[in-house]
C-alpha cells in the first residue's frame, strides 16, 4: 500500500529505479527547491538549475526510532517530481503505524548508482513529513497532502519552516480483498478434564513485525468432543500479510474462568493449509518445548484437517471507509467502591503525581489512540457507573462530564479530563451493573441508524469487578447485537472474570429471558493485568477483531459500500 503523486504534466527522466508517488500542487513553486537554489547562489526559483529529488520512507517506532522501508527512484531535473513505483505496506487496524517521508536532492555523481547504495548523509536534505497510515486510508480518496518541514540553523535556536508539500496516495491491493474460507476439524484430541471430554476451540494468530502473536479469528466452542468439526471461519490474506506468512493455530479446552488449557498447536501458512486440503493430508498438533538447550516439541497423535479451503473476493473494511463510514468511540468507566479510595496509591483509580497512567487511563489512551482516526468530529459519549454523584442516589449510568443534558466530550483528552474530574465529584459505591450503559450506547446507535448515518459504534467498558446483573446485561446485548455496535470489555485488577467469558459468547450465543438468541457476537473481553505485566499484544488482540465484527454486521444487513 502506498503511492505519492504530482500534478505536473509531462515527465522527466528517472535514475536509480522506482518508488512511491509524491506531489507539489503549488503551481511550480516549491519552497524546498527555492531554498536549495539560494544556498547554491541563485536568487530566483526559475533558474536553470533544478532538483534531482528522491524520497526515503521510514516506519517510526514508539520509542522514536526509524526503520527504513523503501526509497523512490531519483527524478532528474524536476521541480514537481512524480514518483511512480508503489511500496507495499501491510495495514494493521489494531496498531498505529507511523510513517516518515524524507526528501533529498541527490548529487549528480550518484545518478548511476542503485538508490539503495546512495549515502544519504552526502545528499542535500530538502524536508521531512510524517503521518500515520490510518490518516491516509480514512480519506475518501485515500490521499493526504503533508507539509515538508525543515530546520533552519541560525545564530539562535533552530527554527522549523515549511519547505514544500508532499502528497501521499494509497490504494488497496488485490490481496486485501481476498478472503480464505477455512473449515477445520481435529481428531484424537487429548482430554484436559478429569471427568469429561474437552470443550475444544481453535484460535488462529498472526505474527507482527515485532514478533508478537496476535489472534485474528477463532472458532466456536464444541462441547465434549475429541473429534471436533468446526463451522467455517474466514481469514483475510492482507490481514496476515500473504499466503506464505506463518500462522499459529492453537487448540484450547474452554474453561469458564477464562484460563483455557492448551491442547496442542500447529504452525502453518495459508499456503500450507491449502496444500493439506488439496492433498487430503493432515498435520500433527504439538506441545511447545519447555525452555532449555536440548528441549524439543512434543508431537501428539492429535491431527488437524482442512476440509474446505476456498478463496473469494469480498468488500473490505477499507471499502466502507472510502464510502464515508466512521467508527464512533464510546467509553464507560467503573466507579464502584471495590476500586479503592482514589486518593490512596493502592487504588486502581489513583492518579499518580508523576504522570504515570493508572490502568483505566492506560486502557482509554491505548484504545483511543487507534480509534480516534476513524471518527471525524471526535465527540465521544463518556459515562461512569456504580457511583453516587453529589447529592444524588447511586447511578449506573451518569455522564462523565457532569452534565445532565449531554454525554459527549471532545477528543481523547476530553475523556481523560472528565474522568479525573469525576473522581473528585462522585462517591464510589456499587454494585457493578452493565445493563444501563449498554442500553445507552444501543440507543445512540439505533438513533444514528434511523437517521441513515454511516456510523458504527464501539463501546469500551473498563471494570474491576464481577457484574451483578448478568441476565439483564445479556438481554441488553442480545438487543444490541442487531445494531451497528461492538463492545470491548477490559478487566482491571485481580477479580475472577467468569461472567465476562459468558458475555464474550465464545462457547455459545447469548440468549435473552424471552428466548431470543443474539444474531452475532459483539463482545470482546481481555483482562488488563496481562497488559500491565508487559504484554502489549493483549490490547492489540482486543482491537484486531473489530474490522471483522464491522464486516459481519454489514453482510448481515446486506449493506454495500456505495458512494
Amino acid at each position: 500500500m502506498g503511492n505519492c503523486c504530482s500534478d505536473e504534466s509531462g515527465g522527466h527522466s528517472a535514475a536509480g529505479g522506482t518508488g512511491a508517488y509524491v506531489a507539489n500542487p503549488n503551481n511550480g513553486h516549491n519552497e524546498a527547491v527555492d531554498a536549495l537554489l539560494k544556498s547554491r547562489g541563485y536568487d530566483g526559483l526559475y533558474s536553470h538549475v533544478e532538483s534531482d529529488p528522491m524520497v526515503v520512507i521510514y516506519s517510526k517506532g514508539r520509542d522514536g526510532s526509524l526503520q527504513e522501508l523503501a526509497r523512490t527512484e531519483v527524478i532528474l531535473n524536476s521541480l514537481n517530481p512524480k514518483w511512480i513505483t508503489k511500496y507495499t505496506i501491510a495495514y494493521h487496524f489494531e496498531t498505529v503505524q507511523n510513517l516518515v517521508f524524507r526528501v533529498y536532492d541527490v548529487d549528480t555523481h550518484f545518478h548511476n548508482q542503485d538508490v539503495k547504495m546512495i549515502k544519504l548523509e552526502e545528499q542535500h536534505f530538502l524536508g521531512e513529513a510524517s503521518c500515520t497510515l490510518s490518516e491516509i486510508v480514512t480519506k475518501s480518496n485515500k490521499s493526504l497532502t503533508l507539509d515538508l518541514i525543515r530546520e533552519e540553523q541560525s545564530s539562535g535556536p533552530a527554527q522549523t519552516q515549511t519547505s514544500g508539500k508532499l502528497t501521499v496516495c494509497a490504494e488497496e491491493s488485490v490481496a486485501s480483498k481476498t478472503t480464505v474460507e477455512l473449515k477445520l476439524r481435529c481428531s484424537e484430541l487429548v482430554s484436559k478434564d478429569l471427568f469429561s471430554k474437552s470443550d475444544p476451540f481453535l484460535v488462529i494468530s498472526k505474527f507482527t513485525e515485532s514478533g508478537m502473536v496476535v489472534p485474528i479469528c477463532k472458532t466456536e466452542v464444541i462441547k465434549d468432543d475429541h473429534n471436533p468439526n468446526w463451522k467455517p471461519v474466514s481469514v483475510n490474506i492482507q490481514q496476515v500479510g500473504s499466503k506464505d506468512s506463518p500462522l499459529t493455530i492453537e487448540c484450547y479446552d474452554f474453561n469458564t474462568n477464562g484460563k483455557h488449557d492448551l491442547i496442542g498447536k500447529v504452525q502453518k501458512s495459508l499456503a500450507d493449509l491449502e496444500m493439506l486440503h488439496s492433498t487430503g493430508s493432515s498435520a500433527n498438533l504439538f506441545i511447545p518445548a519447555t525452555v532449555g538447550p536440548n528441549s524439543q516439541n512434543k508431537v501428539l497423535k492429535s491431527q488437524l484437517f482442512v476440509d474446505i479451503f476456498f478463496e473469494k473476493t469480498q468488500h473490505t473494511f477499507l471499502d466502507y471507509l472510502a464510502c464515508g463510514y466512521e467508527l464512533n468511540f464510546m467509553v464507560a468507566i467503573d466507579f464502584t467502591a471495590s476500586n479503592g479510595n482514589p486518593r490512596l496509591p493502592d487504588s486502581l483509580h489513583y492518579i499518580d503525581p508523576s504522570g504515570r497512567p493508572n490502568a483505566y487511563q492506560k486502557a482509554i489512551l491505548e484504545v483511543g489512540e487507534v480509534l480516534h482516526f476513524y471518527d471525524k468530529d471526535q465527540h465521544y459519549p463518556a459515562w461512569g457507573f456504580g457511583a453516587r454523584p453529589i447529592d444524588g442516589p447511586v447511578s449506573h449510568c451518569f455522564n462523565l462530564n457532569g452534565s445532565s443534558d449531554y454525554c459527549e466530550v471532545q477528543g481523547i483528552q476530553g475523556i481523560m479530563t472528565a474522568y479525573m474530574s469525576a473522581l473528585f465529584n462522585v462517591s464510589l459505591a456499587g454494585p457493578t451493573i452493565f445493563g444501563p450503559v449498554i442500553t445507552s450506547a444501543a440507543d445512540i446507535a439505533n438513533k444514528s441508524l434511523m437517521k441513515g448515518e454511516r456510523k458504527y459504534f464501539i463501546l469500551l467498558i473498563i471494570t474491576d469487578g464481577v457484574i451483578t446483573d448478568l441476565q439483564e446485561t445479556m438481554d441488553a446485548l442480545v438487543h444490541a447485537a442487531d445494531l451497528p455496535l461492538s463492545i470491548l470489555i477490559v478487566g482491571v485488577g485481580g477479580a475472577d472474570y467468569k461472567e465476562m467469558e459468558i458475555l464474550d459468547a465464545d462457547k455459545e450465543r447469548l440468549e435473552s429471558t424471552r428466548g431470543h438468541v443474539a444474531v452475532r457476537d459483539i463482545v470482546q473481553f481481555v483482562p488488563f493485568r496481562d497488559v500491565q505485566s508487559g504484554d502489549a499484544s493483549v490490547l492489540q488482540s482486543l482491537l484486531a477483531e473489530l474490522p471483522s465484527q464491522f464486516l459481519e454486521y454489514m453482510r448481515l444487513k446486506r449493506i454495500q459500500p456505495t458512494l
